[in-house]
C-alpha cells in the first residue's frame, strides 16, 4: 500500500514544484481569524439568472445578488466556478461552463469569476472559488461537450467514465490528478481569492477505476481493498491540492464540505475525513452538510455537528454547511421529524448559535442564495428565519 502513496508522491510533488510554482501575482493580506459568514452560489443561480440575458443585465444582477447578501451582514461566497469540468471565468484548459453562456464553450463575453471579485471587493465579501474536480456532465450526452474540453480528449482513456449517471473523471487517473492541479493552481495565481473550495462530489460510480485498481495489484503484488484503494487516491489528491495551494500562499485557504453523513463519506464517497482531521496537510476548514434539523429521526442536529467536532484532532476549525432550502418545507428523509420545517420558523438561527459554541467554530454557510432571495422560492417562514438572522449575527464593524 506504501508504494502507491510513493510514486503518486513523488509524481505529484515533480508537477507541483516544476510547473506549477512561479512567482506570486498578488499580495495577500494576512489571515484574519475573522467569523465566516457564508452563502453558496451555485451554477443554478446562473442558469436561472445569466443564461440568454445580456452583460448589462447580467452584471446587474451580480450586484444585486452581492448587495442582498451584504445586506445580512454575510461576508463571504462560495462561487461555483467550475461545476461540469468547465469555467465561469477566462481559463486556458477549461471551456466556459453553458449555465453561463447556454453552450459549453461558447464565450460569455466576460469573466464572470472577475467581475464577482472586482463587486465583492467593494462590499468587502471575501469570495472562495467552488469546484467540482470530478464532475463532467450530469448527461451521458457526449455530444454535449465542448471540443475545448479536456474531458473530450480522454473520451477514449480511463481517464473517463461515460455511464447513465453521467461523465465523471476518474480519480485514479495520474492525468486527473494532474488536471486538478493545473486547474487549482491557475485559479490562485491569476484571481484574488480568499480559498479553494470542493463538494462532496469524489467517487461517484462504482466501476469507473478497477482497470486502475487490478493494475495496481498485478503490478506491485499487493493485498489491498477496493476500499483503501480508492481512500488512498482521495488522500494523495487532498493533500497534493493541499501543498500546491499553501506552496504559493499560506494564508489562502483550502476547505471541503462532505457529506454531513460520517458514514456515507466511507460507504459512498470513499473520502477519508478522520485521516484529514486527526493528520496535517489536508485542509483548513472542514464544512460539513449537516442539513438536518433538531428532530430528525437519523441524524438529529446537535448529535450529528458534535460527531464533527469530536472528530477534529489537529488545526482544522469547522464551518456547518446549514440546509437553509429546507426551511418551510417537508422533509421527507427526516422521519418522525419531516415537519419540523413546516412548524417552526426559527431553526436556522438557533442552529448557527449552537454552532458558535463548539471550540472549533470558525463560522457558517447556507445552502444557496436562491433560497434566500428568490421571491419564488421564499415562504412565510423563510422570511421569518432571514429577518432572525440578521437581527442575530451583527456585523463585522
Amino acid at each position: 500500500m506504501k508504494k502507491i502513496f510513493v510514486f503518486l508522491f513523488i509524481f505529484l510533488i515533480f508537477l507541483t514544484t516544476n510547473a506549477y510554482l512561479v512567482t506570486k501575482k498578488f499580495a495577500f493580506k494576512e489571515k484574519e481569524e475573522l467569523e465566516i459568514r457564508g452563502v453558496y452560489i451555485s451554477y443554478l443561480e446562473y442558469l436561472t439568472y445569466f443564461k440568454d440575458n445580456s452583460l448589462t443585465v447580467n452584471k446587474a444582477y451580480i450586484q444585486k445578488i452581492l448587495d442582498n447578501i451584504n445586506s445580512l451582514n454575510f461576508n463571504t461566497i462560495f462561487l461555483h466556478v467550475s461545476p461540469f469540468s468547465d469555467s465561469i471565468y477566462d481559463s486556458k484548459i477549461f471551456p466556459y461552463s453553458y449555465t453561463i453562456s447556454g453552450v459549453e464553450g461558447k464565450n460569455p463575453g466576460m469573466d464572470y469569476l472577475e467581475y464577482f471579485i472586482k463587486e465583492a471587493k467593494k462590499r468587502n465579501i471575501k469570495v472562495h472559488a467552488w469546484l467540482n474536480p470530478y464532475r463532467i456532465s450530469s448527461s451521458s450526452d457526449i455530444t454535449l461537450l465542448s471540443k475545448d474540453n479536456p474531458a473530450y480528449t480522454l473520451l477514449n482513456t480511463n481517464a473517463v467514465k461515460v455511464s447513465e449517471e453521467g461523465i465523471y473523471y476518474n480519480p485514479a487517473s495520474p492525468k486527473v490528478i494532474d488536471l486538478i492541479l493545473k486547474q487549482v493552481y491557475e485559479l490562485i495565481s491569476n484571481y484574488d481569492l480568499a480559498g479553494i473550495h470542493f463538494d462532496d462530489y469524489f467517487y461517484v460510480n462504482r466501476t469507473i477505476d478497477l482497470e486502475n485498481y487490478e493494475n495496481y495489484k498485478s503490478k506491485y503484488n499487493e493485498d489491498i481493498s477496493l476500499e483503501e484503494y480508492r481512500f488512498n487516491m482521495i488522500n494523495t489528491m487532498i493533500k497534493s491540492v493541499y501543498k500546491l495551494i499553501k506552496d504559493y500562499n499560506k494564508d489562502l485557504i483550502f476547505s471541503i464540505a462532505p457529506d454531513g453523513n460520517i458514514n456515507n463519506n466511507y460507504i459512498y464517497h470513499f473520502a477519508d475525513i478522520k485521516t484529514w482531521l486527526k493528520e496535517d496537510g489536508y485542509v483548513d476548514i472542514i464544512m460539513p452538510q449537516v442539513y438536518y434539523g433538531f428532530d430528525n429521526q437519523y441524524k438529529p442536529f446537535i448529535e450529528t455537528l458534535n460527531e464533527w467536532n469530536n472528530l477534529i484532532l489537529n488545526n482544522t476549525k469547522i464551518i456547518p454547511v446549514l440546509a437553509f432550502y429546507k426551511v418551510g418545507l417537508i422533509d421527507e428523509m427526516a422521519g418522525t421529524g419531516k415537519n419540523e420545517w413546516v412548524n417552526q420558523n426559527n431553526i436556522i438561527t438557533r442552529q448557527v448559535n449552537i454552532s458558535k459554541t463548539l471550540n472549533n467554530y470558525q463560522g457558517f454557510t447556507l445552502f444557496r442564495y436562491d433560497y434566500l432571495f428568490n421571491n419564488n422560492l421564499l415562504n412565510k417562514n423563510s422570511l421569518t428565519e432571514l429577518v432572525n438572522l440578521k437581527n442575530n449575527i451583527g456585523s463585522d464593524s
